[in-house]
């Protein structure tokens, strides 16, 4: 497949009211009217004056001034704890962390400091921050694939946002931007529709995004198929593996129910709890490592809240416990994938 030409910011592709956008320039969309809407509202990273990585930021410096689209030195210590400062003094900035393993060289600033300072202040400090992490498994090996989720789900004092689409992407950066807690912002590098040597286009996800003001809340899952005999939670582009494999499993006479949960901290596991009463079986997928995520932490909610309705194991599909390999033969079979699971949800169906 031909590499399209995304290096200048195209024409929204308008149908009816709406327009079709990639999940990027539906960022792009929120971070231009917050921008607008709010002078306290300012854009940092590593190279985002021509774009960033993936060219969330693409013309925003034209339109905004540098003075708001900063620059920073590759020093995500300094700049984590810059924007940190910046919170506390009113400001509300949005962090580009480039690359989300980035944010490790910087993993203090964000669990001693961010992380605790409204709480240690009973409230009177607020830290309204976002930190977009581009995560998950691309082709670029092993120090640029974690999926981020799963270090910090376990983290207090912070938010957690995973969308998987235009329509939310836009709807839930606008409200992460709104919210005086620190939120990182997460998606799956192969969903951004923009630019880079391993991008999946045809799993890059694109849709209808309203032209009017749209805000979509933090904390609020999605059921995006409705189903009678499993429900499948997967966030990311997972989640349109287990799509997928859902309209696949139709001819064979199964029905899934798939979960979007599209934030993680917090969790709308109510969602959750009542599709899982209905279907009474329950696979989560993620791209996190076996060994964490934040599945196993559903996986207790369910079991604690709906043991009774439960009519087979639960079962869970994640990435290996390894490192993602930068061969693209060895890093498919390291993560989830459609077949495999369509073979989980026939095994909790079959036994």
């Amino acid at each position: 497949m031909s590499m399209p030409d995304l290096t200048t910011a195209p024409p929204a592709v308008r149908v009816g009211g709406n327009r079709t956008l990639t999940i990027v320039e539906a960022m792009r969309e929120a971070l231009r009217e917050e921008m607008a809407a709010e002078d306290r509202v300012f854009v940092m990273g590593e190279d985002i004056v021509v774009g960033g990585a993936f060219l969330v930021t693409l013309g925003l410096a034209e339109d905004m001034g540098v003075d708001r689209v900063l620059n920073t030195p590759i020093s995500e210590n300094g700049f984590l704890g810059l924007a940190i400062g910046a919170a506390i003094e009113g400001l509300r900035p949005v962090v580009d962390m480039q690359y989300g393993d980035f944010l490790f060289t910087a993993a203090d600033q964000l669990i001693q400091q961010a992380s605790k300072l409204r709480y240690m202040s009973g409230g009177q400090v607020k830290i309204p921050l976002v930190l977009q992490l581009p995560t998950g498994a691309s082709g670029r090996g092993a120090q640029h694939a974690n999926s981020m989720e799963s270090y910090f789900f376990g983290l207090p004092g912070i938010k957690i946002v995973t969308p998987s689409n235009p329509y939310d992407a836009k709807g839930l950066l606008k409200s992460s931007i709104r919210d005086d807690n620190v939120v990182l912002f997460i998606v799956h590098k192969h969903l951004y529709g923009s630019r880079g040597r391993a991008l999946q286009h045809e799993q890059t996800s694109v849709g209808e995004v309203p032209g009017e003001e749209y805000l979509v809340p933090i904390g609020v899952g999605k059921v995006i198929e409705e189903g009678q005999d499993i429900t499948v939670v997967a966030n990311n582009v997972v989640l349109h593996h287990a799509l997928n494999a859902a309209s696949r499993l139709e001819g064979e006479g199964i029905s899934v129910e798939v979960i979007d949960p599209r934030t993680l901290v917090p969790f709308d596991i109510d969602l959750v709890i009542e599709s899982v009463e209905k279907t009474n079986r329950l696979l989560i997928v993620e791209e996190n490592p076996a060994r964490g995520g934040w599945g196993p932490w559903v996986i207790s909610e369910v079991i604690r809240r709906a043991f009774y309705s439960i009519d087979a194991p639960i079962a869970r599909l994640a990435a290996n416990d390894t490192p993602i390999p930068f061969s693209p033969p060895l890093e498919r079979a390291s993560v989830p994938t459609e077949e495999r699971i369509v073979e989980a949800i026939r095994q909790v169906i079959h036994g």
